[in-house]
């Protein structure tokens, strides 16, 4: 017998992910709220997390999509200025506390997925 696939959503096109450039936004739902998250490629990679600041519950972006700081080398909360890893979502700096809530992600044959799992679902229309 053999286990079922882990579900899986199409998130974008590889290319749509630039590395350390604008984040590409979508929704899930996180313990029965509806949140946006997002991804972004940081050294090659997709990576996704909600899209909500651990200081206070605000989203990051301090212009649409845009959530890298100007050198590219971290995520930063536009409001109180935390600061976080790309690829961790580990908190470096500022008021944070503890890490971005990381969403699971896959890229085959020129897709970037997302895997839903635990507290984090897709949004049922």
């Amino acid at each position: 017998m053999t286990t079922p696939a882990a579900p899986r959503i199409a998130l974008c096109p590889s290319a749509a992910l630039q590395e350390r450039a604008l984040a590409v936004p979508f929704d899930v739902v996180y313990d029965g709220q509806t949140m946006r998250a997002f991804a972004i490629r940081f050294e090659g990679r997709a990576h996704a997390y909600l899209n909500r600041c651990t200081h206070l519950a605000l989203e990051l972006d301090y212009w649409p999509n845009r959530i890298f700081d100007e050198s590219g080398q971290l995520l930063l909360c536009a409001v109180h200025r935390a600061s976080y890893a790309p690829d961790t979502g580990q908190c470096t700096g500022g008021p944070g506390r503890g890490p971005l809530v990381k969403i699971d992600t896959s890229e085959e044959n020129g897709h970037v997925y997302w895997h839903p799992g635990g507290p984090i679902q897709p949004l049922e229309f």
